[in-house]
């Protein structure tokens, strides 16, 4: 199935084009940001499956699809918006279906999969639907899997859930024996340590059948991955769309915002893996230069609403952070919340000066009498 995607925001493209390249017997075949560009492709081309954005940089989408339904009568239509109220409008071009943004792997892969039974002429049931899901591992906050048959995967033993993890973080890529061995098992003694891990994978292996995901873990010469090719990782997206989004401008705000919201935690939660503590500082480090950015830029566009929550997040991160904490105060005094205010810079100077034992900073101190 060809399917083509249009939409402004280039990382909506990116998310989707992602998601889409792991459905089974889908081609993305062409994605676009203007109006003009999908018109020149369907002159040229054609396609079984278009996702339209309905505002495209200062055009419509329901009057591009109206033209593509009179030119292309078997081509199927997806509306994406972020707007509900868009969706009478919007089935005046008999779309094949209408997405609020953000859209989740299952609703995408469910609403691939009736395309797909569409064209073949038969009826898509749930289960059928169901079939085309992408098993699914939160890493964010927590270690969870979440396999084909919906249910979450049940850990045999913590050595089994720790090299699941540890595999994880290799993100697909082959870790050799001595190296788990040195991190997963570091107090085994050496002699038995191969016993312990040979356990391990038959136990990880047999939680994963459960929900038909036993064949993901994969070895070779001593050596251990996980297939990933039909997965959704949080913290793998997270990263690869904050990548995308690249400087963040009013055109991407809402794909930024819904990016901010999925973030529920650090790397693997509570898990207190030795191993993994550099890269949960890692992905920590980038959420907070993400957040910080974001934060400006609806400060910028006059969205005090929007971010005050994520800069009183940021804050309960990092209670000594004097940037997030300048952040927050300039977002209530923008906002006149004078209490607040006042709460908040009495609550950071004797934090400071308990934790530190040290004043606020001149800028931060200036920031506050400004607003008096």
């Amino acid at each position: 199935m060809k399917v083509v995607i249009i939409d402004d925001d280039q990382a909506m493209l990116t998310v989707m084009k992602r998601r889409l390249a792991r459905i089974e017997g889908v081609e993305v075949a062409a994605s676009m940001q203007q109006v003009p560009d999908a018109r020149e492709y369907f002159r040229r081309h054609s396609a079984d499956l278009a996702f339209i954005d309905i505002e495209i940089a200062g055009d419509n989408g329901l009057q591009l699809a109206r033209e593509l339904r009179d030119h292309h009568r078997e081509l199927d239509i997806v509306f994406v918006t972020s707007h509900k109220e868009y969706a009478l409008d919007a089935f005046d071009s008999y779309p094949l279906d209408y997405m609020i943004k953000p859209i989740s792997v299952e609703r995408l892969a469910e609403t691939v999969e009736r395309a797909m039974q569409k064209r073949q002429g038969e009826p898509a049931t749930r289960g059928e639907a169901n079939k085309a899901k992408q098993a699914t591992i939160q890493g964010l906050g927590n270690l969870t899997v979440r396999g084909r048959r919906g249910s979450e995967v049940k850990w045999i033993s913590s050595k089994s859930k720790e090299l699941f993890a540890f595999l994880l973080l290799n993100r697909g890529k082959a870790a050799s024996k001595s190296l788990i061995i040195e991190h997963v098992f570091p107090d085994m003694p050496l002699n038995k340590s191969n016993t312990y891990l040979h356990t391990a994978v038959y136990q990880l292996r047999k939680a994963l059948s459960s929900q038909g995901l036993r064949q993901m873990v994969v070895s070779n010469h001593d050596q251990y991955r996980l297939e990933l090719a039909s997965m959704t990782v949080d913290f793998i997206e997270f990263e690869d769309t904050i990548t995308a989004l690249g400087d963040l401008d009013k055109s991407s705000l809402e794909t930024a915002i819904s990016l901010e919201q999925q973030y529920t935690g650090e790397l693997f939660g509570e898990l207190s893996y030795l191993w993994v503590i550099p890269e949960q500082e890692r992905i920590s480090y980038l959420y907070d230069d993400f957040t910080k950015r974001l934060i400006r830029m609806l400060m910028e566009q006059r969205q005090t609403g929007a971010a005050l929550p994520i800069a009183r997040k940021l804050v309960r991160r990092h209670e000594l952070d004097e940037e997030a904490n300048y952040l927050l105060m300039q977002l209530l005094g923008e906002r006149k919340d004078w209490k607040a205010l006042q709460t908040h810079y009495d609550h950071f100077r004797a934090l400071l000066k308990s934790e530190l034992g040290i004043k606020p900073s001149f800028e931060l101190t200036s920031l506050f009498q400004l607003f008096q």
